[in-house]
């Protein structure tokens, strides 16, 4: 059984650094460069590898012991894990069970050899022993497979929710960290199976082999005691076995940190053809440029270069560890392998009457020395993924512990929720910001202020700043420098949930839930989720009434079907199924990503929803909820009446809510406006009324005629 064997980063402190020689070991790959880590504390200590596995096994087992707790505290898996634990206790026993039967056959094999005679009934009651022998183990294989699928299932179900719930909790700017996601993606194992699954599948195991080793040492060594050369033929098996398994052992094992590249040009211009030749996306491309012969050309020229050196990092790893097999057990354990034959035929030789016993023993002994050795094996293989296992663990739970990067307020808001219906204060006060990992400020030397119930519209090109301010506002990130305050406090201070529950936001790159329209809309007000009324009117002021009512389904239409139809071979000429369109294939999946598009939705049919689901939340309520409302191009992919009918419906709803929109168009709204900033290159460059900017003659002034223009 192969070792699962799979490259993971290192959770200890510090970075890995390929160019430390005295930390990194260089191995040339083919093409590829293979650096190894190698552990500072064990540097110089034999089998430093094993001690690290056992170190890393007391670091983690705590974590082990909290899934055992998490575990038992589902009720409806206890009956399971007892009976699925105690099914593999027996079955491990049985085989010890059989080898003692076989022994006794032996004894009657004696007895018929040097007395000429046989019992009868012992030999009766030995084959009825086996064959009860293995009717159970054949029930018992039924009920461990009954107990193994429930189990599993209510394990996943349980540890899901774990996962969802940490993944749930992340912010912003936590949740895109790469660290993060590779974090994130540990504790998800590849397969559908759950950590927990796979842990309890190991310890199963690892009991069982123990539990065999056990009993079948016992029992072997009680059969053998009274053979002649018994003890002797099994010591000789035994270890020609166990050089076998020896000589299989970690020669595929990689360190525990690692990292393999290449940088050589012609293997990477190879798999650039590949892709070229493979991916849909190249085909237009490849046929119109006539690609094909020049592509043929270039790659088999770069195969005649690489020559042996070509090859998949992986392949070429296991062929170089197979070559250095060749040591000093591949000349013991043949002729040790050979010893136990010769040694049968010379006690044969000696003693002719003996040759059915011994006979007898030899084949015992060689069937139980290599199934012996094979589970010893066994348990090592298991030690070593214990230390696997048991960081996947750690990892399942240390997700539940990431820290968010936007730390929570500890002051409620509004402290007064009645006051919230009058508007909310806003004002930036010298704000600068970069986009974690950004060298360019999108927001620099920032300062505005809105009074309670005002109207702002912040208008510039695409990239000056306008949605950034957007997303301050609500904390998806925070400034580098500078203030924000919200009723005169900074936003810093109040918590996220009341803050976020006081705004409601609308971005320009908006967001579509893979779920029915009904639900897309209602999450813009969870708690009214089931309110059909309170639905209804969100979609009426957002201006989709009209087109869901054209669909099949209406509001229960699905954007994005979240779960996806599968077929086979279906007949040639059919075109859809469940009302979806079929893409032919061996196995294809139905739905999915292209869910929207087979609908026939526009963008500005899309922007109408998002629109609405703001409304749900915002304007459908008769509870003083929100108090500032963001809008981030929302009329983008709308066409120019269904613009001036959105921005009517915006003013006449907001009641005394403080209003802020983003927009790079100069139209209907700006005239409105108590406030426009006018941003360039991160910063405010002009501000005040229509009026005030039109008369200054400035940069807004310029690019309103400019817009004015094209309608003349």
């Amino acid at each position: 059984m192969a070792r699962r064997r799979r490259a993971a980063l290192s959770d200890k402190p510090g970075t890995f650094d390929p160019e430390d020689r005295s930390r990194v070991k260089h191995t040339k790959v083919g093409v590829w460069d293979l650096y190894e880590e190698i552990p500072r504390e064990l540097e110089h200590v034999p089998g430093a590898s094993r001690i690290e596995q056992i170190l890393e096994i007391k670091q983690n087992s705590p974590y082990l012991w909290r899934m055992m707790k998490d575990i038992a505290s589902i009720r409806s898996c206890w009956f399971l894990l007892c009976t699925y634990a105690l099914v593999h206790f027996i079955l491990s026993l049985l085989p010890a069970v059989n080898l003692w039967f076989s022994g006794q056959m032996l004894t009657i094999v004696q007895t018929a050899v040097e007395t000429r005679t046989v019992d009868r009934q012992l030999l009766l009651r030995i084959a009825a022993g086996r064959i009860g022998t293995m009717t159970l183990q054949r029930f018992l294989r039924l009920c461990s497979s009954r107990a193994q699928v429930p189990l599993e299932r209510r394990l996943k179900q349980h540890f899901t929710q774990h996962i969802f719930r940490a993944r749930a909790r992340l912010d912003l700017p936590t949740f895109d960290d790469p660290a993060v996601q590779r974090q994130l993606g540990g504790a998800t194992p590849p397969g559908g199976r759950t950590v927990a699954a796979q842990t309890l599948r190991m310890s199963t195991d690892l009991m069982s082999a123990c539990v065999y080793v056990t009993s079948q040492l016992g029992v072997l060594v009680n059969v053998l005691r009274e053979q002649e050369d018994g003890p002797l033929l099994a010591a000789l098996m035994l270890g020609a076995a166990f050089l076998e398994h020896v000589h299989n052992l970690g020669q595929l094992t990689t360190a525990r940190v690692w990292a393999a590249t290449t940088k050589n040009d012609d293997y990477l211009r190879m798999q650039g053809y590949k892709r070229i030749v493979n991916d849909p996306e190249h085909r237009k491309e490849l046929i119109a440029g006539n690609l094909a012969e020049y592509l043929i050309s270039q790659f088999v020229a770069a195969t005649r270069r690489l020559g042996d050196d070509d090859g998949d990092f992986r392949e070429l790893n296991t062929e170089r560890v197979m070559r250095g097999r060749f040591h000093l057990i591949s000349f013991l354990k043949g002729p040790l392998g050979q010893l136990p034959q010769i040694i049968f035929t010379l006690r044969a030789a000696q003693r002719p009457a003996s040759i059915p016993v011994s006979l007898a023993s030899l084949q015992l002994i060689q069937s139980t020395a290599n199934n012996f050795t094979w589970e010893l094996y066994k348990i090592y293989e298991r030690t070593a993924s214990i230390a696997e296992q048991l960081a996947d663990i750690r990892k399942l739970y240390n997700i539940a512990e990431i820290p968010n990067k936007i730390t929570d307020g500890t002051a409620p808001f509004p402290e007064d929720t009645q006051k919230i219906r009058a508007g909310i204060e806003l004002e930036f006060r010298n704000v600068s910001f970069r986009y974690p990992g950004a060298d360019i400020y999108a927001l620099q030397n920032i300062s505005f202020k809105l009074l309670a119930g005002q109207l702002c519209v912040i208008v510039g090109s695409n990239g000056s700043g306008k949605s950034t301010i957007l997303k301050l506002i609500i904390r998806l990130y925070d400034p580098e420098e500078g203030q924000i305050l919200l009723d005169g406090k900074d936003i810093r201070a109040f918590k996220l949930q009341d803050l976020r529950q006081a705004i409601s936001v609308l971005f320009q790159d908006y967001t579509h839930f893979p779920l029915s329209i009904r639900d897309n809309i209602a999450l813009g007000d969870p708690e009214h989720a089931s309110d059909n009324a309170r639905i209804e009117r969100a979609a009426e002021l957002g201006g989709a009434s009209e087109f869901i009512g054209r669909l099949p389904d209406g509001l229960d239409t699905y954007l994005e079907r979240p779960v996806q139809d599968y077929y086979g071979d279906i007949p040639a000429g059919t075109h859809s199924l469940f009302g979806r369109k079929v893409d032919y294939g061996a196995l294809r999946a139905a739905g999915g990503m292209s869910s929207t598009a087979n609908l026939g939705l526009s963008g500005g049919q899309m922007q109408r929803l998002a629109v609405a689901r703001t409304f749900m939340r915002s304007v459908v309520s008769d509870e003083p909820k929100v108090g500032l409302l963001l809008f981030d191009e929302p009329s983008a992919s709308l066409d120019p009446t269904a613009e001036h009918d959105l921005f009517v419906r915006l003013r006449e709803l907001r009641n005394n809510k403080t209003m802020l929109f983003s927009s790079h168009r100069f139209g209907n709204l700006t005239r409105h406006a108590d406030i426009i900033l006018y941003m360039n290159d991160s910063v405010i460059v002009e501000s005040g009324t229509h009026e005030q900017l039109l008369a200054h003659g400035g940069e807004y002034a310029r690019i309103w005629k400019l817009q004015a223009q094209a309608f003349l």
